[in-house]
């Protein structure tokens, strides 16, 4: 038994390169979304360099939420155009997985101003980790489908598309854990910086207790 599925002809329908420029362009303006929600100096702001440094420094909050917000849809999109590059054709299951992807991707913005805003509140850093944990868990499954279904390109080994999935897995149980954890101290937050670690190391741990994973490889191999 394996849980590779072999797609039909009938699934063949999707190019990958098409779906790889549909979520370039929605992950660019998500990210330039990011930089519009933060609040810009007026009036007596910009009245002397003392009340300018101030305002930023009130607004501290924001350009870290930001810069937080920018490198996690980087780093869906640096890992979605090394999957485009492995996968030839993708079936209907691994497209209709990108919807909630972009979905999140695109709302993401939205509670990032929020968190920017009041780093405080105990909700807003809940939205966030919550929408986080909805992103990275989106592409889990997204690249679950894909290693099992999609047509891989000449040597790509699907088991290396399978261990990213597990480091988005375990990004997602970071995001949806501190979503919890949130309601005890606000300031859990700081633990999403680490959440590169969860990715390098989850993964890999994920892969070890993941059962007939040199079967999986041949009998993928054999589609």
């Amino acid at each position: 038994m394996t849980d590779q599925v072999s797609p039909t002809p009938t699934d063949e329908n999707f190019s990958a390169h098409r779906m790889g420029a549909f979520a370039d362009a929605v992950l660019a303006i998500a990210i330039t979304l990011l930089v519009i929600e933060i609040k810009r100096p007026e009036g007596e702001a910009l009245a002397s360099p003392h009340a300018l440094a101030e305002f930023l420094w009130h607004e501290k909050a924001s350009f870290v939420a930001f810069a937080l917000a920018f490198f996690l849809l980087w780093s869906v999109w640096r890992r979605h155009h090394i999957l485009i590059d492995e996968v030839d054709r993708l079936d209907r299951a691994t497209t209709a997985a990108h919807a909630p992807l972009l979905l999140f991707a695109a709302f993401l913005p939205f509670p990032t101003a929020i968190f920017g805003h009041a780093s405080d509140n105990k909700l807003a850093a809940c939205l966030f980790a919550a929408t986080a944990a909805a992103l990275f868990g989106s592409e889990a499954v997204m690249k679950e489908f894909a290693w099992r279904r999609a047509i891989l390109r000449p040597g790509v080994d699907p088991l290396q598309i399978r261990v990213s999935a597990n480091a988005s897995a375990s990004v997602t149980f970071v995001f949806a854990l501190t979503a919890a954890l949130v309601w005890i101290t606000p300031w859990i937050w700081y633990i999403w910086f680490f959440v590169p670690l969860a990715a390098a190391f989850g993964g890999k741990l994920l892969e070890r207790v993941r059962p007939d994973a040199g079967g999986r490889r041949a009998e993928h191999s054999q589609v």
